[in-house]
């Protein structure tokens, strides 16, 4: 077995919580040298996801030991919106708690990991057609940190934030995504995180403990995602509002599904897409996340 198929198999194992010493070994046998970085969506749910011991902060934990270290992060979240493109390039990257209504610990938690002003300008120059700029207001929102917090504890790896231009279609989103694919051979992990289904207007609080729930049109929706991500059917993803009737209740607004198309515009031919994380939660969201590589 060469070493991309062990890296499938050990990322496997995480997707359905299996894996254990395995998975040092192979973050000690591995460099950024020895393969192209994946590609990676994160489903990433409540805030104290980032502070929490469930599955799926677990399951976070294990992914940043099954692959290679990064030389760099670069984070497209649901919580940074704008108008144009935005690349963080500051070197000390704030916390950002950007909610209300959770505990004290939560907004306690800092993640003082440092930015990268020369890797920002790179991923800028990446961006052809698009007049991105260089922010030095922003930092870090949750959308990146809870998920960061656990997959990498020691924040040892410069990162920077990609804003989402709320103001422009689903196609755009997508070929940025295309457009920054290269920076997986730099040893830049892109980690998009958003979630694909997303109503917090109607989720079940009564049944919030309750395992892989999901009202029936949300496991329609979840199912429908799956299937065209597995064919590889980026348009009909990219036209997501023409799926089907549940579609305006799954994705009532895009801002959590669009870091979707930026995994997938990564994507190259013959990759293949590997879930984890893949349940329904609270009736009106699902957890779902995929990770593509080589």
């Amino acid at each position: 077995m060469n070493r991309s198929s062990f890296l499938k198999l050990i990322i496997l194992q995480v997707a359905a919580m299996k894996a254990g010493n395995a998975l040092t070994k192979l973050h000690d046998e591995l460099t950024v040298q020895d393969m192209v970085m994946p590609a990676l969506f994160v489903g990433h749910g409540s805030p104290m996801n980032g502070i929490e011991n469930n599955e799926f902060s677990t399951a976070w934990e294990r992914m940043g030991v099954a692959i290679p270290k990064p030389a760099a992060i670069l984070v497209v979240s649901a919580h940074w919106l704008t108008r144009g493109t935005q690349i963080t390039a500051m070197e000390k990257p704030r916390t950002i708690h950007d909610f209300g209504g959770f505990p004290r610990e939560l907004f306690e938690v800092q993640y003082p990991a440092g930015g990268s002003p020369r890797m920002a300008s790179k991923v800028r120059e990446m961006l052809q057609g698009t007049n991105a700029g260089l922010d030095h207001e922003w930092g870090l929102d949750h959308g990146a940190w809870t998920i960061l917090r656990r997959m990498y504890p020691a924040a040892d790896i410069p990162v920077m934030q990609l804003s989402i231009d709320y103001y422009q279609p689903a196609e755009y989103h997508y070929n940025i995504g295309k457009q920054l694919a290269g920076l997986r051979k730099k040893g830049v992990l892109v980690l998009s995180s958003g979630n694909m289904i997303h109503n917090l207007g109607l989720i079940d609080f009564a049944n919030i403990d309750k395992p892989d729930y999901g009202y029936d049109w949300a496991r329609e929706m979840h199912l429908l995602l799956k299937e065209k991500i597995i064919a590889g059917d980026h348009r009909s993803l990219i036209d997501y509002e023409k799926l089907n009737k549940s579609v305006k209740l799954a994705i009532p607004t895009p801002d959590h599904y669009y870091p979707l198309l930026y995994t997938l515009g990564m994507q190259q031919k013959n990759e293949e897409p590997v879930f984890f994380n893949d349940k329904l939660f609270a009736g009106s969201l699902n957890m779902t996340s995929v990770i593509i590589s080589c």
